[in-house]
């Protein structure tokens, strides 16, 4: 139980209607807010129920698993303030299922489906008051993101540092990512640094399948679904890079890009223009999604969870 000066001190926070942010550069960057939640597990156990506690560090053991080992998994995802003002999620559950996918590849424990969209909602009401581009990709020749087998199918923290180097000398170069290609033949498409990837030909829109090398991702599955729904004939299947070179129309989807359509591939020193503006795809395709989530919409999929 909060003391009465405590629960004065909340209050005060959260009377503010918006906290002071310029989202026109917010970019990619942590931008700490007023509260994290906390659930603590111990070994051969299950999570024990949380609670919200004021944003700040956390105290680790030199010996623990993550630092030494990399043994660490993690989930984003976004929350929504629709027109009329409700905030809401947009299948939480899809990301609680895809990290106890994760968790059991990394013999670590995880909450419940019930626990993690419980623990997300009272994360987002707590922080409510901070709620309110084509890019250009070089085709990764030489270093490889994922290998069959491994653990490139699951969202683990030691995914994401091996791509800095390849990302970091595409934009020396004047490019927004990178598209890295299987490890295996080195000729098929996989995905870009941290977002999937689709090409359209004609009505046919593909994506690579989710073999246990690409990240499942739960924009992705909402995009094909939305697809199928308006009429586009959709294939998940091993994409040569000479398809993706000879698309009409080439798009990434994620949870921090949502859907983005790529302006052009760069691939052995040709670079490939791809159509944009209005009337692509991906522009239809994002403004569907988008609909849904911000409730312009009607969500016949009963994809998106009220928080208050």
């Amino acid at each position: 139980m909060a003391s009465p000066s405590e629960q004065t001190t909340c209050e005060t926070m959260n009377s503010e209607k918006y906290a002071n942010v310029n989202w026109d550069e917010l970019g990619f960057s942590p931008m700490p807010t007023d509260y994290m939640f906390v659930m603590k597990c111990s070994e051969g156990e299950n999570f024990l129920q949380g609670n919200l506690t004021p944003f700040g560090n956390i105290e680790l053991s030199p010996s623990a698993a993550i630092l030494n080992f990399g043994q660490g998994i993690f989930e984003g995802l976004k929350a929504y303030r629709r027109e009329e003002g409700r905030i809401t999620l947009f299948r939480p559950e899809q990301n609680a299922i895809r990290m106890k996918m994760g968790a059991e590849r990394m013999c670590m424990p995880s909450p419940s489906t019930e626990q993690f969209v419980d623990a997300v909602k009272q994360t987002v009401l707590a922080n409510k008051r901070w709620g309110d581009t084509s890019i250009n990709v070089i085709v990764e020749e030489k270093l490889r993101q994922a290998i069959p087998n491994g653990a490139g199918g699951v969202k683990a923290i030691t995914n994401y540092a091996p791509v800095f180097r390849a990302v970091t000398q595409a934009k020396t170069k004047g490019f927004s990512d990178v598209l890295f290609l299987d490890a295996k033949t080195g000729r098929n498409v996989e995905e870009l640094s941290s977002c999937n990837i689709f090409i359209v030909k004609g009505n046919v829109i593909s994506t690579p399948a989710t073999l246990g090398t690409i990240l499942p991702g739960v924009t992705r599955k909402s995009i094909i679904d939305i697809a199928l729904d308006s009429g586009y004939q959709v294939q998940e299947c091993v994409i040569p890079v000479e398809d993706l070179m000879d698309a009409d129309e080439v798009f990434c989807t994620g949870t921090a890009v949502v859907v983005n359509t790529v302006g052009s591939i760069t691939y052995q020193g040709k670079r490939v223009e791809y159509k944009t503006g209005v009337e692509s795809v991906s522009r239809k395709l994002y403004a569907t999604l988008t609909g849904i989530q911000m409730g312009r919409i009607e969500d016949k999929m009963g994809w998106t969870v009220e928080v208050d």
